[in-house]
């Protein structure tokens, strides 16, 4: 399908962040866009209404008609949906956003970058350097990141960069998303089972990342996370005639809780990033702008003034003795990264961690031993869960103790209270130096900044 040749599109889950942010590119390049949602949320709802797209709340199948050159749907559309029924009569062509990615992205190189953890920062991190280099691109990422109004751009640029989700494509199409680009560069950076509703035991989650793998074409690149055990094993298969590129963390040392990058050529390179974690992906993306032709000072003078993408380590607020950060940590692996990168960044002064337990995964039983020594280095460890949230996925209550003895802490401190939660933060002013909000959720109603300023005043 020829981009310039679509003129009008419907999607069905309008409201999802990447299909609202796929919707925007099209309606930027002038064609027509129709969409609906059984609910659109912020900030998807501002963001399309600002651009006159007025999405329906509701389905609507009287909006599907034969002059439709594609309908992309939500994976949060179900099967009976009345407007893909109405589609599907109409015989109109209808595509996963992955699948619609690949068809007008059919004539150009394609990287995915995969991984249980860190993809959306390697695939920042690649954006952030191809702009600074001067390099036209398209991208398709899961994360806001400065300088880039949009999380999806489609032109007619000659490459495209894509954070490969291993979640399902739709309800039609129930593959790993990251199975449907077809890539000619693949980079795995880490795998830790997640996704227990979908992927129900740990060998179920890691075979994708082996298909993943095994999709690398011949004469194309694999790049994997020597370190991490398992994307080893997947990365170093051996496979026909493809280039495998193995790497690990850049060499870096810490001083005064700053992080500089230690090269030979170009001296110690400050950057506003840390943690072992963001030392791989920054190889990772280095790897990466490599094979795209950006020579390595180049890619130093770009990453120093990297600053991190959204909900990613973010900085919420500080003063001169107190720092306060957010971080998407939805997964055990994700959560102790983070965890322990303030342990070994901030090395004088108490950290606190409020935790979220949010995502289906996480609120199951049996894989909630999966987070046991997550929150080793913590010195203070507050928990919470949103009531209404454990309604939502039919999950057993839980007591502090299950709680302490899943996460292997005694001293786990556990919320169910979002004001109580604050309360109690608010009451290590002045014995704590960095405090973090992990999660992929928002502590019910929290006013995360407004907590985050409190915390520092």
């Amino acid at each position: 399908m020829d981009l310039n040749h679509i003129k009008q599109v419907h999607f069905i889950a309008i409201g999802g962040s990447v299909m609202h942010n796929l919707a925007l590119a099209l309606h930027k390049r002038n064609i027509k866009v129709s969409g609906s949602d059984d609910e659109i949320y912020e900030p998807a709802a501002g963001k399309l209404k600002a651009a006159g797209l007025n999405a329906s709340v509701g389905w609507n199948p009287d909006q599907l008609h034969k002059e439709l050159d594609a309908v992309i749907l939500g994976m949060h559309a179900k099967e009976d949906n009345p407007e893909l029924k109405k589609a599907q009569e109409l015989g109109l062509r209808i595509f996963s956003f992955p699948e619609f990615i690949r068809e007008v992205s059919a004539n150009k190189q394609r990287i995915v970058v995969g991984g249980s953890h860190g993809k959306s920062s390697i695939t920042t991190m690649i954006m952030h350097v191809l702009k600074s280099a001067g390099k036209t691109f398209d991208y398709l990422v899961g994360a806001e990141i400065e300088g880039f109004d949009l999380t999806v751009q489609i032109s007619d640029a000659a490459i495209i960069i894509i954070e490969g989700d291993e979640y399902l494509a739709s309800k039609l199409d129930p593959q790993p998303k990251f199975l449907k680009y077809d890539h000619h560069i693949g980079v795995i950076s880490g795998i830790k089972w997640d996704h227990k509703n979908v992927f129900p035991t740990f060998e179920d989650y890691t075979k994708q990342f082996d298909l993943f793998a095994d999709k690398t074409p011949k004469a194309g690149s694999l790049i994997y996370c020597e370190e991490d055990n398992l994307a080893n094993i997947v990365g170093a298969k051996e496979r026909e005639d493809v280039r495998k590129i193995a790497y690990s963390a850049h060499e870096a040392e810490i001083k005064d809780g700053k992080t500089y990058l230690k090269t030979k050529d170009h001296g110690n390179v400050k950057i506003n990033v840390f943690g072992k974690h963001n030392l791989q992906n920054i190889k990772a993306a280095q790897e990466v702008c490599d094979l795209l032709g950006v020579p390595a000072d180049k890619f130093y003078a770009a990453i120093t003034s990297f600053k991190g993408a959204k909900n990613r380590l973010e900085l919420l607020a500080e003063n001169n003795d107190v720092r306060v950060y957010k971080d998407y940590a939805h997964a055990p692996s994700k959560l102790k990264a983070t965890v322990n990168a303030l342990h070994h960044q901030f090395k004088h002064g108490k950290i606190c961690v409020a935790y979220e337990l949010h995502t289906f995964s996480s609120l199951d039983r049996e894989f909630l031993n999966e987070y046991k020594d997550t929150l080793k280095y913590a010195d203070l460890a507050f928990l919470y869960i949103n009531p209404d949230n454990l309604k939502i996925e039919k999950g057993d209550q839980y007591s502090e103790d299950d709680l302490k003895k899943a996460f292997n802490k005694s001293d786990l401190q556990f919320f169910d209270d979002e004001n109580e939660l604050k309360n109690a933060l608010e009451g290590q002013k002045g014995k704590v130096s960095t405090f973090a909000f992990l999660s992929s959720g928002h502590f019910g109603n929290l006013n995360l900044n407004e907590t985050a300023q409190n915390l520092v005043k």
